[in-house]
């Protein structure tokens, strides 16, 4: 079983680095207006992947943080970092990757046009990730603004034996809130699909990151860890002794 990764993560609204509540892009808190500067006191830890989601990129479909995220990518010094938001053509994966990340996050697009999905990681191997986000079990789409009728599990299974590297999955409910992971529902899909599952939403704890590291063997792969890193609530370095395997039960 590969290591169990612990991820901090930067979302990229306006330029800054900001963390949504449940995706309301009207509660955004600005917590940094240099994401290059963030990256890098997250690259001064020993960690594996950064995660950085374009929030204007998701609602617009429009990549005005380029610049940032090539800051980003730079200030990272060789860590990969995958990118997420506003990714819903070839086109788009192409010019993602131009910018120097090392995995795309293809999450709206792998609802709507899972071929999409298929062909890029045909093209791309162990470069595409699928983004799963979902409210009460069923997926949302453009920037969280909508909540389809397709359950989780059931878009995972379409990219079964596609190739793609992992399923980031967000539970949209506890993303932002400091209100815990959704631990059943992460272990549930991990279960459902052969695909590691990386944990997205609601860290507020180390604690939090041990419950998950816990449940690796159930398909859990790692978490994203966002709003609490920023707050204080999560010391990254206590999280990532959390995630390692000689802490876990």
């Amino acid at each position: 079983m590969p290591p169990f990764e612990v991820i901090p993560a930067i979302d990229l609204l306006g330029g800054a680095c900001v963390r949504l509540a449940q995706g309301r892009y009207q509660e955004a808190t600005v917590y940094d207006d240099d994401p290059g500067a963030v990256a890098r006191r997250f690259a001064a830890h020993p960690i594996r992947r950064l995660h950085v989601v374009d929030l204007d990129a998701a609602k617009t479909g429009r990549r005005t943080n380029a610049t940032a995220i090539a800051d980003v990518v730079r200030a990272a010094v060789g860590i990969p970092v995958q990118l997420g938001g506003g990714i819903r053509s070839a086109s788009d994966v192409a010019a993602a990757l131009a910018l120097g990340v090392d995995r795309v996050v293809i999450g709206t697009a792998a609802l709507r046009d899972p071929p999409l999905v298929l062909e890029a990681a045909r093209r791309h191997p162990g470069r595409i990730v699928v983004g799963i986000d979902a409210r009460a079990g069923r997926v949302a789409v453009r920037g969280w603004l909508e909540t389809s009728d397709a359950r989780a599990v059931d878009v995972a299974r379409r990219f079964e034996d596609a190739g793609v590297a992992a399923i980031v999955y967000t539970d949209i409910e506890r993303d932002g809130m400091l209100s815990g992971p959704n631990l059943q529902a992460t272990a549930e899909l991990g279960e459902g699909v052969a695909i590691p599952v990386i944990a997205s939403g609601g860290v507020r704890s180390v604690e939090d990151v041990r419950n998950l590291a816990a449940i690796a063997e159930r398909g859990v792969a790692g978490v994203i860890v966002g709003r609490a890193l920023y707050t204080g609530a999560v010391d990254l370095a206590r999280a990532l002794e959390a995630g390692a395997p000689q802490s876990r039960p």
